[in-house]
C-alpha cells in the first residue's frame, strides 16, 4: 500500500507558475500508474494529467494541455506537476493519485486507490 503527500501549492497571479510535487512511500513505486486531478468548490474531481509507470507516456486534460507538465522519478518515488501560464480556472485543490489496475487511459478517479492529502493551488486575476 503507498502513501502519497503533496505540497507545492499555494497563491499566484495569473500568468504565472507553481510546480506541486507528491512524494511515496510504502509500495514499489514503478507498480503505480500516477495522475493528478483537482477539484474546484462546488464542481466534481477532475482529471488534470497521468503518467505511466515507465514515465514515458503522459496523458492531459485539453483545458491544461500546453501548460502543465507531469513527470516522475522512479529514483526518488516522486511525481511532479509543473505548471506554468496559470489561468484563475485553475484554481482548485490538487491531489496526485496512485492505481496499479490502470493500463491505457486512466483518466477516470474510479481507476486510483491511493490519494494525497491534496494541495491548494489559487489564482488570482
Amino acid at each position: 500500500q503507498v502513501q502519497l503527500v503533496e505540497s507545492g501549492g499555494g497563491s499566484v497571479q495569473a500568468g504565472g507558475s507553481l510546480r506541486l510535487s507528491c512524494a511515496a512511500s510504502g509500495g514499489t513505486f514503478t507498480t503505480y500508474v500516477l495522475g493528478w486531478f483537482r477539484q474546484a468548490p462546488g464542481k466534481e474531481r477532475e482529471f488534470v494529467a497521468r503518467t505511466t509507470r515507465s514515465g514515458l507516456t503522459t496523458i492531459y486534460a485539453d483545458s491544461v494541455k500546453g501548460r502543465f507538465t507531469i513527470s516522475r522519478d522512479n529514483a526518488k518515488n516522486t511525481v511532479s506537476l509543473q505548471m506554468n501560464s496559470l489561468k484563475s480556472e485553475d484554481t482548485a485543490v490538487y491531489s496526485c493519485a496512485a492505481t496499479a489496475r490502470c493500463l491505457i487511459s486512466c483518466q477516470s478517479p474510479d481507476y486510483y486507490d491511493y490519494w494525497g492529502q491534496g494541495t491548494q493551488v489559487t489564482v488570482s486575476s
